[in-house]
């Protein structure tokens, strides 16, 4: 597929071929996106919410009264989760909440996040993001111009030092070298920019994952 290249300013910068393997799936799966998209966030989680077992209250082991006689149930430890004060019981514990999810898989959910983007008109080539100096106020009047309120930026394999301190205070936009290239991200936002760059980044990505 083809696709006009526009400038930061607003010109036009020609056009550029779009992988159809890459940018033209026709049928996007949406299963494949949210379980990809959970992956993701599974894996960010720090899971290191934990409650105080047994052996970890600081209460008096020594045993609360006679085992017989009381007319009571039969009771050992203050530190038994039924008192106040004692251990939770099942609570959560620090663990990891990632799951494996295949390699193989993983590239076809973005591959599917792209197709999407560019089916739904979404998806947005640039030639380069390179600016002069880190004006924010000039940044977000040519992102107006260009119509990118909620978007996100890949910008090629290294992120324009102006271009990165300009867009920083800008709400609702982010930008990432095409290393930082995922699911989540692509989706979270209403437009995807690339530049050139990044796209051929992307093509060579991908080549590498078939010839493996």
């Amino acid at each position: 597929m083809k696709l006009d290249v526009i400038k930061l300013d607003g010109g036009k910068g020609g056009s550029i071929d779009l992988s159809d393997a890459i940018f033209g799936i026709e049928e996007i799966r949406g299963d494949i996106l949210q379980r990809m998209v959970t992956w993701q966030l599974a894996k960010r989680r720090a899971g290191t919410h934990k409650i105080q077992v047994r052996n970890e209250v600081s209460r008096t082991g020594k045993k609360m009264y006679k085992q017989k006689g009381t007319g009571g149930a039969r009771h050992g430890s203050r530190r038994a989760a039924q008192f106040v004060g004692g251990a939770k019981a099942h609570g959560p514990v620090v663990r990891s909440h990632a799951f494996d999810l295949p390699k193989k898989f993983r590239a076809l959910a973005l591959r599917h996040a792209l197709s999407s983007k560019a089916k739904s008109g979404s998806l947005v080539v640039v030639e380069n993001v390179a600016l002069a100096e880190a004006k924010t106020s000039a940044l977000r009047a040519q992102l107006q111009k260009l119509g990118l309120t909620n978007a996100l930026v890949i910008a090629g394999p290294e992120v324009d030092g102006a271009f990165k301190l300009a867009a920083r205070n800008i709400p609702n936009l982010d930008v990432l070298p095409d290393a930082g290239l995922n699911v989540y991200d692509v989706l979270r936002r209403h437009t995807l920019v690339l530049t050139k760059d990044a796209v051929d980044a992307i093509n060579a990505r991908f080549a590498e994952k078939e010839a493996a």
